[in-house]
């Protein structure tokens, strides 16, 4: 299970960055570090990047339905089931176990703040949070039977994560499912052994007959020989 290795430097890498882009305050141990203005923007390469400070209570990127506590919910199971998939593979191929382990880690970094940040930084109930977004990056413009798009929605390193591990997921998982380990394959293809008696017919020499009279037969015969002439 060295796969959640990587899950734990996304949890930890997108935490740091949510940190620094929103503040925090922890009067009892003295630190106060002022993060950005929430709707606020910091460009990074031009209009091309830019740092931008919003909150979502939805999915990732963004997207919004059913409400706080049903996306945290959603979360904590569909992170419960990625870890248990993970420790019932944890004998496939590293290319299969990534991109789950990617997955797990942007669920959980996105989990935190939709439990935690609520309470913490707001004095809010649990699963009351919101998701920190902050990467805002120029794309294409798209026009599609009335939509229109010019940047693409504002993420986090959370659901970068989530969306990479998906898309890995499906060209490794279709390459490497139908392999086998080599010593599996071997087995499958050994002839199978009962332990029992061997059946005669395989025996070197089986099914050829045999004369009581012929002397390679290893077999003698109680029949004694009738002279010429005279009848028994």
């Amino acid at each position: 299970m060295r796969v959640l290795y990587f899950t734990f430097v996304i949890i930890v890498a997108d935490q740091i960055a949510k940190l620094l882009v929103k503040g925090v305050r922890i009067p009892w141990l003295n630190i106060r570090y002022e993060g950005m203005a929430l709707g606020t923007s910091k460009p990074i390469l031009g209009e091309f990047l830019k740092l931008t400070y919003i909150e979502n209570a939805g999915m990732v990127f963004g997207i919004d339905f059913g409400g706080k506590v049903f996306f945290s919910v959603f979360s904590v199971i569909a992170s419960i089931g990625i870890l248990v998939y993970l420790f019932k593979i944890r004998n496939e191929s590293f290319p299969v176990r990534f991109p789950l382990a990617m997955i797990l880690g942007g669920a959980t970094g996105n989990l935190i703040d939709r439990v935690f940040y609520g309470a913490f930084f707001e004095g809010l109930p649990l699963f009351q949070g919101r998701v920190v977004d902050f990467i805002d990056i120029d794309f294409f413009n798209i026009d599609l039977l009335g939509y229109h798009l010019s940047r693409w929605p504002v993420f986090n390193i959370a659901d970068a994560s989530i969306t990479t591990g998906v898309l890995l997921l499906l060209v490794f998982r279709r390459r490497y499912s139908g392999q086998r380990e080599p010593g599996t394959v071997a087995a499958a293809n050994a002839p199978a052994f009962s332990g029992g008696p061997a059946d005669p017919a395989d025996e070197p020499g089986a099914g050829k007959a045999t004369s009581p009279s012929d002397p390679n037969s290893g077999v003698k015969s109680d029949r004694i020989p009738s002279r010429p002439g005279h009848q028994s």
